[in-house]
């Protein structure tokens, strides 16, 4: 899936990907996507249910290479 940022957080771990997420989101503008690859299997878990929490959008999950990638939208500024 292409999004418009990827941030990469391959070797850190919960809760840091989800952290640096939320710091990321806040230069974003609604609408705009990011990857979030990482090699925490927690990710799969951990987004969906940020995005839940704040009303983003979790848009799916991809696997291979050893990481999880994960794509989320800003739904709101």
């Amino acid at each position: 899936m292409k999004t418009d940022y990827i941030l990469d957080t391959v070797g850190r771990f919960c809760p840091v990907p989800i952290i640096e997420t939320s710091r990321r989101f806040e230069d974003m503008k609604a609408g705009e996507t990011l990857t979030v690859i990482s090699d925490d299997q927690g990710i799969r878990n951990d987004m969906p249910s940020w995005c839940s929490l704040t009303g983003h959008e979790f848009l799916g999950e991809e696997e291979g290479d050893d990481v999880f990638r994960v794509f989320v939208r800003k739904v709101q500024d």
